[in-house]
């Protein structure tokens, strides 16, 4: 009998253990627009649910995040459930520290951000960076200059805002050009890459696409990059949505030269 007991405190204990240990360094964020800093305030994660009324939760680590709650059922058009989403910079207000945001467009030489993410077998959603430039440094509300979204995979039949303009070549990728103006008081260029090639894991050279935006007269040198954002925009599903790794560096290794693009339908 005294045996037996000892056993099972021993289980007991080694429950008592290994629990908290498990779920360490994981915070869960279900308020709509909830967020919170990672480890070192150098991104911020937001939950972001605003075109949908069910209740969305996602699980932070150290440099990412998994969407666990949340299986929206929103026609495949129109706007998305929400923008869970990393990132760098300031949004609304709320700033990241020691990532040179914001940054004028006129002095880039090779901002770029990687990322390794998870997508499931269903649904309908988009994986996509959302880049936000502004005409003042340090807007506390909406930006007024260009929101570039970079999506490097996507499934069902959601498409980008506005309409398809050209195609252009970067980085060894094709990708499809769509461009809307978007809001008002104060509205905004959208401009959106969409990557014919679909990827789960890339390194983007901002510029390269500042570049090609600036060309099509959708963007100014003069303007600021105020945040760098990747997230998920779901429209059907998005438990399984998860990003494993994300990092900004805002001038790059130096190591990539050569980034130029052929475009087509300016």
């Amino acid at each position: 009998m005294l045996t037996a007991l000892l056993a099972a405190a021993l289980l007991c204990l080694s429950w008592l253990v290994v629990t908290p240990s498990a779920s360490a360094g994981t915070t869960t964020i279900c308020d709509k627009s909830g967020s919170t800093t990672v480890p070192g305030g150098k991104y911020i994660v937001q939950n972001n649910e605003w075109g949908d009324s069910i209740p969305q939760c996602i699980d932070v680590s150290d440099n990412g995040f998994n969407v666990t709650t949340g299986d929206h059922n929103l026609a495949g058009h129109g706007a998305p459930a929400a923008y869970p989403s990393i990132y760098a910079g300031c949004h609304w207000g709320r700033c990241s520290t020691g990532n040179g945001l914001p940054q004028q467009v006129s002095s880039f030489t090779d901002p770029q951000s990687s990322v390794n993410f998870t997508t499931p077998n269903s649904g309908q959603w988009d994986a996509s960076y959302d880049i936000w430039f502004d005409t003042n440094p340090n807007p506390t509300g909406q930006n007024n200059g260009e929101e570039l979204m970079i999506w490097a995979n996507h499934a069902g039949p959601p498409q980008p805002f506005g309409s398809k303009v050209g195609t252009v070549r970067l980085e060894g990728a094709n990708w499809d050009v769509w461009y809307a103006r978007q809001g008002s008081s104060p509205a905004w260029n959208t401009v959106s890459y969409v990557r014919q090639q679909p990827t789960n894991a890339t390194t983007v050279h901002i510029k390269d696409f500042t570049d090609d935006s600036i060309a099509r007269n959708y963007l100014q040198p003069s303007w600021y990059m105020t945040s760098v954002q990747f997230g998920f925009e779901p429209w059907v599903g998005g438990p399984g949505l998860a990003v494993n790794s994300f990092s900004y560096t805002p001038n790059g290794d130096g190591t990539s030269a050569a980034h130029t693009g052929q475009a087509s339908g300016h």
